[in-house]
């Protein structure tokens, strides 16, 4: 096991990997701007170095000043948690080369993943269904794209192989558009990625954002952990996310959960990751799959008992992973609420100090935050400030106590989005679940 990390991140997931590290008896170093001198896991860590200024392009972003805070700390690893570089095969590549683990996946493994033509090939290849479409680049003969067009059916959607988080993606409806749309976003993907292939995919009208959690090691083990429901979306944006995911069978979740671990194998993965789908009139199809731990892994950890980041950090100091999929059972449920520093109507950032801070309690509550009274929080960052899970025997209980919870939450100085989350959790369609993608930006008005 490691001796000393760094972790490459800031807020609640900083604090969350501190924690685990804490438990391991591993010694954190808290990489900072000086934007974050007093973030919660900075005050707590073993030591702190500052690594530029608050634009994160100057700090979480600069590669060189994270593998330099590794080297003059004596470290042997860098666990990035979840955005900024978490996801990037070069990074992931530097700090191998510079001697330091890589608390995830292969960089090999990162680039598959976030090129979307390759990580479908991937997936074909496993046995993973994915949704009707090109299954490949689209080329720049006009006649064979009408044609990919008229095989895969109105609408489709055109994809940048190298996008994510909602951009590079233009809904088609007809024939007439198609040409005009694959020109478009090929030039917006070349501009806003640096590369500008796409690809084309049957759009589902009605969808459900269900993903598996999945976790591998490097002797050949692969596992998976069952399915959240991240449906609640504005702006493809998760708000709200559950586990299991209301209205999927033991049976299904094996199914495809047995398809992600193998895809897993195959591909020589280690570490946590994500398979995300849409999943329509009882059919799973592959988008994406995330290379990282998810801000929702809180909902999983609730329902099997699997401390994931602890996973993650033994995984990658070469140990084999502590559990079968044998082992795995699921049982109960768990809601995650995503606690953001915006107003509820607007959606405006508001950073600023908090004055009050209150977190609830109770069974099966559970607050992953990094704020507390006189924290000001910044406004150069995301923002989420925590998440408040609940866990629950049943659905009903876990939603009932999410409710207490909220109400039991007190941020003052800044303005959240609680008003919107009690709003959520106390929706009827909500309570009833199974909601899809487009639901709540339709209850908004958006």
């Amino acid at each position: 096991m490691f001796e000393k990390i760094v972790i490459a991140n800031r807020g609640e997931i900083a604090l969350r990997i501190q924690r685990a590290c804490r438990e391991l008896g591993i010694k954190t170093v808290a990489v900072h701007s000086d934007a974050d001198k007093n973030l919660k896991h900075v005050l707590l860590a073993d030591e702190s170095v500052c690594i530029g200024p608050p634009p994160s392009v100057d700090s979480y972003l600069n590669v060189p000043a994270l593998i330099s805070a590794a080297e003059v700390t004596d470290s042997q690893a860098i666990h990035p948690g979840y955005g900024f570089l978490s996801e990037n095969a070069d990074f992931a590549e530097r700090v191998e080369e510079s001697g330091f683990v890589f608390i995830g996946p292969r960089p090999e493994s990162i680039r598959t993943m976030g090129d979307k033509v390759q990580a479908i090939k991937a997936m074909l290849k496993a046995g993973v269904p994915t949704v009707p479409g090109s299954d490949g680049a689209l080329g720049d003969d006009p006649d064979e794209n009408i044609r990919i067009g008229q095989r895969v059916g109105y609408p489709v959607i055109i994809k940048a192989s190298g996008g994510g988080g909602g951009r590079g993606m233009r809904v088609v409806r007809s024939e007439a558009s198609l040409l005009n749309a694959i020109s478009l976003t090929k030039t917006e993907a070349g501009a806003t990625f640096g590369n500008d292939e796409v690809y084309m995919e049957k759009f589902l009208e009605t969808p459900r954002h269900v993903e598996i959690q999945v976790i591998a090691d490097e002797h050949g083990n692969a596992v998976h952990l069952g399915e959240r429901d991240c449906s609640m979306q504005r702006r493809h944006q998760k708000v709200v996310e559950e586990a299991p995911a209301p209205g999927i069978s033991e049976e299904t979740r094996n199914k495809i959960g047995e398809r992600c671990a193998e895809a897993c194998r195959q591909i020589g993965y280690r570490g946590a990751g994500t398979f995300e789908f849409l999943y329509e009139n009882g059919e799973f199809y592959f988008i994406e799959m995330n290379t990282r731990i998810q801000v929702e892994h809180p909902v999983t950890e609730f329902i099997t008992g699997v401390d994931l980041v602890r996973e993650q950090l033994r995984v990658a100091s070469g140990l084999p992973l502590s559990f079968s999929q044998n082992d795995i059972k699921i049982k109960g449920h768990s809601i995650e609420c995503r606690i953001n520093a915006e107003d509820s109507k607007t959606f405006m950032p508001s950073p600023g100090r908090i004055e009050t801070y209150h977190a609830p309690g109770g069974p099966g509550v559970r607050v992953d935050s990094h704020i507390y009274s006189g924290y000001t929080v910044p406004p150069y960052y995301d923002s989420m400030i925590g998440k408040l899970i609940t866990y629950g025997s049943t659905r009903d209980i876990a939603i009932a106590r999410m409710n207490t919870a909220l109400s039991e939450m007190v941020v003052e100085g800044i303005n959240t989005n609680i008003p919107l989350q009690q709003d959520i959790i106390s929706d009827s369609a909500f309570k009833a679940g199974g909601t899809n993608i487009h639901y709540l930006e339709k209850k908004l008005g958006l």
